[in-house]
């Protein structure tokens, strides 16, 4: 009987060493099991940490704005006197103030130089306009004015100077006409969230008044040659190269194939935006197709704004804007223009009034302008 107790307990005895050794064993399989599974792991993963992980992109954005012609003749200033020898203009563009500050920079084309009172002021055909049309563009939120046009030569080189002087007084920069060779090739720039505009101005002509021959920075002409050196230059020292074109017919509604040429000419040589002048009334804007496969945005001629010019359109102007956003990844960056708006205008016995908004009689003229200036920009908003 004892045998077969002993004999059971040694059956038990060699069963629990057989199966505590087969445990074993499976446990070391499982554990190379587990590490296999995490070697192939570490294969999967490690070519991804060689790769190089996406670049980040950083996106600046700022706006920029424009208005047509400050023409000042006798029947904007002369109710604008407020005592011998003092005027206030800022009264006149009260109502469009806050649409001129929304963009972070402003561009205005100063038509008339402000040569002030001491030289005496004077209208069409020659004009000379006071000293505190400047100041009301400043407090009104323009940011820099161009100053070549077919009236930059009316008094002479002595309004131009006292012009300028003035604009430097105030602090607001100027472009197209100069004192100087060095105040010439000095590049206007505005830095605004890490964006540098440029801006650069030229006229088709000066009425006939031919500018000093020692003195060819009085005012800049137009020149293709000239423009496409001036554009390589601006692009070394900004994002956004902004050209003001004085061309065209004036009241002709439509640009002629001479502003097309020079404007596509103008885009082909890397101006990103073109504004147009001289016509007096509106005419529509559109993309250019350039050269590089990038596009330029033009605006053939944003009209009067501010002036004495009266019937036909010629009291139409507006606030055309611009979007303008930068993309930088790497240390490259590139530059994309969008959401083109307009506001049209209207000069409204000398008062400068949105056009729809206080005007809801002119609704009809609205709807017109409308249909002229996206005729060839579908997208354009309106307000």
């Amino acid at each position: 009987m004892r045998k077969l107790i002993y004999c059971g307990l040694y059956l038990v005895l060699l069963f629990l060493c057989i199966f505590s050794i087969y445990i074993h064993q499976q446990t070391i399989r499982s554990q190379e099991h587990i590490n296999h599974k995490e070697d192939k792991l570490d294969t999967d993963v490690r070519p991804l940490k060689g790769k190089k992980a996406e670049s980040e992109v950083n996106i600046y954005k700022a706006s920029l704005s424009a208005i047509g012609d400050v023409l000042i003749h006798d029947r904007v200033y002369e109710p604008a006197q407020i005592m011998e020898g003092k005027y206030d203009f800022i009264p006149y563009l009260k109502q469009v103030q806050a649409e001129l500050r929304k963009a972070d920079i402003t561009v205005a084309n100063q038509e008339s130089m402000i040569g002030g009172t001491e030289i005496g002021l004077s209208t069409y055909p020659a004009f000379n306009s006071p000293y505190e049309v400047g100041i009301a563009l400043k407090e009104s939120g323009v940011d820099i004015v161009t100053i070549a046009n077919n009236h930059t030569l009316d008094r002479g080189e002595k309004a131009i100077k006292r012009a300028i002087s003035h604009w430097n007084e105030i602090g607001i920069p100027y472009t197209g006409s100069f004192l100087s060779k060095e105040d010439q090739r000095n590049i206007r720039t505005i830095e605004k969230n890490h964006i540098t505009f440029s801006f650069l101005a030229y006229t088709y002509g000066t009425n006939g008044i031919e500018t000093p021959k020692d003195k060819p920075f009085l005012v800049n002409r137009i020149d293709i040659e000239n423009i496409r050196k001036d554009i390589l230059k601006a692009k070394e020292e900004s994002d956004v190269v902004v050209v003001s074109l004085h061309f065209g017919n004036e009241y002709q509604r439509l640009p002629n194939d001479e502003q097309k040429q020079l404007a596509q000419q103008t885009a082909n040589a890397g101006a990103d935006i073109i504004i147009g002048h001289h016509p007096h009334v509106l005419q529509p804007m559109e993309w250019i197709e350039r050269e590089d496969g990038r596009r330029s945005f033009v605006a053939y001629s944003l009209g009067n704004f501010f002036t004495g010019q009266t019937e036909d359109y010629k009291d139409i102007g507006g606030i055309m804007k611009i979007d303008v956003e930068k993309r930088v990844k790497d240390g490259e960056s590139s530059i994309v223009l969008k959401e083109p708006s307009f506001i049209p205008t209207f000069v409204n016995e000398e008062y400068v009034v949105s056009l729809l908004e206080e005007l809801p009689a002119k609704k009809d003229v609205y709807e017109e302008i409308k249909k002229h200036m996206n005729r060839w920009l579908p997208e354009l908003k309106f307000s």
